[in-house]
């Protein structure tokens, strides 16, 4: 490892971070042999059609986006790069995120308890590793060099209009008596909770505080992520369950996620900029 990269990030770290890569690497382990039991085991780990049609194609997204996305951020950070050490909790929330909605939906089985342990442990992890990053150091080095003001404006609109959908699709529901699936009602409780944090980062980033940089950037990578995952979905879909191919959601959910995927690369432009690395 490069040691001017090894000090550079150094510097931005408060405490070792030894325990966050060793629960990382466990979060790592246990995704797969999730993802891969769920793939072997459909019926026995998703006893209904709906859970099926819901989680067999995610797990195959679990497997290409969730774990290589994990396990490249760590690898970033343990040489040394700025970029890996925020992007490494943008995927633990990714799987934090992933996971919940699992672990509403799902019956109890053994399926249940590998999800809810990687709901644990990426909670714990992620607290960890931001309670380790020093983000006025951070903050010195991304300042003036990433779009503060336009990444944080998205994170907070994007985020409210998500929450305010959840939350009118609930109430008319409710009113309504109008039924809703399992699964579909879990994506809306893991909305409900967790997109107020994509508002708060948002806040953060929008008013140039230091844990707004610290946070930004993950915050984009597992916006991103999730509407890459969603099209993956939508595409896998077809072939692994059977469900019709629904191209014009592909092509909303693209233009959707445009909205995070340019923040997203400006962001790690600056991030990867000659002084930074």
């Amino acid at each position: 490892m490069n040691t001017n990269q090894e000090n550079n990030t150094n510097l931005l770290i408060k405490r070792n971070l030894r325990l966050a890569f060793a629960i990382s690497f466990v979060i790592a382990v246990i995704m797969a042999t999730a993802s891969v039991a769920g793939l072997l085991y459909r019926t026995t780990i998703y006893p209904t059609d709906e859970l099926v049609n819901a989680f067999v194609t995610n797990d195959v997204v679990n497997l290409v986006i969730g774990l290589p996305i994990l396990l490249v951020s760590m690898w970033l950070t343990r040489r040394g790069k700025l970029t890996g050490l925020l992007l490494w909790p943008g995927a633990l929330f990714y799987t934090f995120y992933n996971y919940l909605v699992y672990v509403f939906s799902m019956p109890l089985n053994v399926g249940l308890l590998l999800h809810l342990t990687l709901v644990m442990l990426s909670a714990y992890a992620l607290i960890g590793l931001l309670a380790s990053i020093d983000g006025k150091a951070v903050k010195d080095q991304l300042s003036g060099r990433v779009p503060e003001r336009v990444s944080g404006g998205i994170l907070t609109g994007l985020a409210g209009l998500f929450f305010v959908r959840v939350v009118v699709t609930l109430i008319t529901a409710l009113i309504n008596q109008t039924p809703v699936t399992q699964t579909e009602l879990a994506l809306h409780f893991v909305d409900f909770l967790l997109t107020p944090a994509w508002i708060i980062g948002g806040v953060l980033l929008w008013r140039r505080e230091a844990s707004g940089y610290v946070t930004g950037l993950g915050l984009l990578f597992q916006a991103s992520m999730l509407f890459i995952g969603l099209i993956m979905v939508f595409i896998l879909q077809p072939f692994l369950t059977g469900v019709e191919f629904a191209l014009f959601d592909v092509i909303v959910v693209f233009l959707m996620g445009m909205v995070t995927f340019i923040p997203f690369a400006l962001f790690m432009r600056g991030t990867s900029s000659k002084r930074n690395k």
